[in-house]
């Protein structure tokens, strides 16, 4: 407690409540990457988790459509190879590995998006740890609760059975490409060019410069640079 020159007593700030971490990141970022530096990730990784966890499985039956077209794609160079049988089998154990798989690759996204926060800052002079890098990653990641809640609201008020890729319910370029028709690897590129990703890659920025104490223009750099690393992860596999 601390008193002003009249003697009368101010109480000290009360801190934040954990769930105003998932207001606060939309609007004052740096105010929460500030308070959570020494507060650990376990917690925000498990809520993103869970939310768009969950959130997808709601959507599961609408998003069927997509899917299927993402599937027929990925097999269209097996199909002679594989029989009738043996492609709708894995299709159906694609699907329900998608409902169950959406839990675990979440998590280990944010670990690798987190690992690579903190290798690619210590390029330029980061002080952060570990520690604080997977906290980012985490809080970086809620404005996908977001995202998943509006490709709800698309399935709900779109006919998804003429969608014909994931990215036809992304706000970006890769929803106005046709994955029958354009290059699977312009696809795969274009597709991170989105309201969200972009979003995601400005608060790693943020929470670089936050907990690692550099420049805010260093550590867009870095976040820059991270992008473009996970353009790579997803056009080099479409080249193939």
């Amino acid at each position: 407690m601390s008193g002003d020159a009249s003697g009368v007593v101010t109480p000290p700030a009360k801190p934040a409540s954990w769930w105003e971490d998932y207001i606060d990141i939309f609007y004052a970022p740096s105010q929460v990457f500030a308070r959570r530096m020494h507060s650990g990730f376990g917690v925000p990784m498990l809520v993103v988790t869970v939310l768009i966890g969950a959130i997808f499985l709601a959507n599961s039956s609408a998003m069927q459509p997509i899917m299927d077209a993402e599937f027929a794609r990925a097999m269209a160079k097996q199909s002679a190879k594989m029989t009738p049988e043996q492609m709708e089998a894995a299709r159906s154990i694609g699907a329900k590995f998608a409902k169950v798989g959406v839990f675990f690759i979440l998590p280990i996204t944010m670990f690798l998006v987190g690992l690579t926060l903190w290798i690619i800052g210590k390029i330029f002079g980061a002080k952060q740890t570990l520690g604080a890098a997977f906290m980012v990653a985490a809080y970086a990641y809620v404005p996908k609760i977001l995202e998943a809640v509006l490709g709800g609201v698309q399935l709900l008020l779109l006919d998804s059975s003429s969608m014909n890729g994931r990215y036809k319910l992304s706000l970006g370029v890769g929803r106005f490409l046709d994955p029958d028709t354009a290059a699977p690897a312009l696809v795969a590129f274009l597709g991170r060019v989105d309201v969200f990703t972009i979003w995601v890659t400005i608060l790693l920025g943020i929470g670089l410069s936050v907990t690692g104490k550099i420049s805010r223009s260093n550590a867009m750099m870095a976040a820059v640079i991270i992008w473009f690393i996970g353009a790579a992860a997803t056009v080099l596999p479409a080249l193939r």
